[in-house]
């Protein structure tokens, strides 16, 4: 797959729900490998914030990013969309401190996103994929995220309030095509005893019915609920009557543990890479969703080129012997036993290194480690193999080296090993000539890599 962005721009008009200011949000497109940046165009040199998990400042009501002095909060829903549909590279323009709230969703970023559409690049999509279980937890909140692998981007979201209206709910996405209809209209919620202390310090001054799901469970006198609605400018109800207060009905009878999986989403936005993987989220906040952001952004740093897939019990794309038909290498020289997956740049391949390779008779004879030079020369063959598959007549057609650069050994290679060869073209073919990278992986190790450049010849 390949990265994507938007079509064109699209503009977003309404209240900042903390700061209840008029906003404008412009989502614009990005070139590749760009990412996520947001601007603050009302200051002044229109300073850019990299839309990642280690920016977050504050994540009391809502995740708010940081840089110096300048602060844009209320980001999670428009990134929750942007991801959620696949797009990898934006610039968000805003022209003050939040993005608008508009009406408590994602919908309204969905809808515009679909409207402008989106555009395929040239560059691949960077997938993560999770190999094995991460979790992140918070004892004093009991919250935990869990990821573990699977082949798409899946979540499950369980929540726990006390509250008879909400008190245990949960909320699947399994397919993420599904969001736009299923999680994009959910709206964010707040509990009326939560009101008060966030008017206090000085939030939600753009907070109303229209904007947000309130939940009515505690009962409280009847001048304390009439002071709250006047600070909303929501109309006065009976204190008597509890439940939920909002001008439009559920839309689900889980809407808000639907709201709480697109923050997560929103947030997941900020690890800067698209993962493949299922998320079990229990009790979920921004807090413990930017611990996990910046904890899973940890571990891709710690395997920042990963391994290919490889599981022995799939039938290869070339076999030994179809690599011979490509390939002049014979034994002691053929250095690759099968390819696994091939496209139109790039290539993975695998050697079985055993105890009766020849040159561990000499390299050496009490600690038997594979050459260097024939691990870079068996990524070279991987690389002809993805040159030769794509020509006439491949047996009359042979691959020399011309130059390799930026070699580097992380680790031996030893009797035992299952080496993993991922090779990508650079350029395309010109003149016969071909630019390749290739990586050596161990497990999900890399233990070699170069770039070289080869010369195809027809043989005489």
């Amino acid at each position: 797959m390949k990265q994507k962005t938007l079509k064109g721009s699209f503009s977003l008009c309404g209240k900042g729900l903390h700061t209840g200011l008029s906003l404008t949000v412009t989502f614009n497109p990005a070139p590749e490998n760009h990412g996520y940046k947001i601007q603050r165009i009302d200051l002044e040199g229109m300073p850019t914030i990299d839309a990642i998990a280690e920016n977050v400042v504050d994540t009391h009501r809502g995740t708010v990013l940081g840089k110096g002095d300048i602060r844009i909060s209320t980001i999670e829903h428009g990134l929750s969309a942007l991801y959620a549909l696949g797009v990898d590279n934006a610039l968000i323009q805003v022209n003050g401190p939040e993005f608008p709230i508009l009406d408590g969703s994602a919908v309204k970023y969905v809808e515009k996103i679909q409207e402008v559409g989106i555009e395929e690049q040239s560059a691949p999509k960077d997938w993560y994929v999770i190999r094995k279980k991460i979790e992140v937890r918070d004892d004093d909140t009991d919250s935990c995220i869990t990821i573990l692998p699977d082949e798409e981007f899946s979540l499950t979201t369980m929540c726990s309030f006390e509250s008879k209206f909400i008190n245990s709910q949960f909320a699947t996405l399994d397919n993420i095509h599904k969001y736009a209809t299923e999680i994009a209209p959910a709206r964010t919620f707040v509990f009326v005893r939560d009101l008060e202390p966030l008017l206090q310090a000085n939030l939600i001054k753009g907070g109303d019915l229209d904007n947000a799901i309130v939940i009515y469970e505690r009962q409280t006198t009847q001048e304390r609920l009439d002071m709250l609605a006047d600070m909303l400018h929501a109309e006065h109800r009976n204190a008597n009557d509890l439940g939920y207060i909002q001008h439009k009905p559920l839309v689900w009878e889980n809407e808000c543990t639907r709201h709480k999986l697109l923050d997560i989403i929103g947030d997941m936005a900020l690890i800067g890479k698209p993962i493949k993987g299922r998320i079990v989220a229990t009790r979920p906040g921004h807090t413990i969703n930017n611990k996990f952001a910046r904890e899973m952004r940890k571990e891709i740093r710690k395997h920042e080129i990963q391994a290919p897939a490889y599981d022995p019990n799939e039938t290869p794309v070339m076999d030994v012997n179809r690599i011979r038909e490509l390939l002049p290498h014979r034994y002691p020289m053929q250095l690759v036993d099968k390819v696994i997956e091939i496209g139109a740049n790039t290539i993975v391949g695998v050697k079985n290194v055993t105890s009766n390779e020849p040159f561990f008779q000499g390299h050496f004879p009490q600690e038997p480690v594979m050459p260097g030079v024939l691990q870079i020369e068996a990524m070279a063959q991987v690389g002809g193999l993805l040159v030769l598959s794509g020509v006439e007549e491949p047996e009359r057609w042979s691959t020399y080296f011309l130059k390799i650069d930026g070699v580097k050994f992380r680790q031996k290679v030893v009797p035992g090993d299952t080496l993993l060869f991922k090779v990508d073209m650079l350029t395309p073919i010109r003149h016969g000539i071909a630019t390749m990278h290739g990586y050596v992986f161990v497990g999900d190790h890399v233990v070699s890599e170069a770039s070289f450049t080869a010369q195809i010849i027809k043989n005489k």
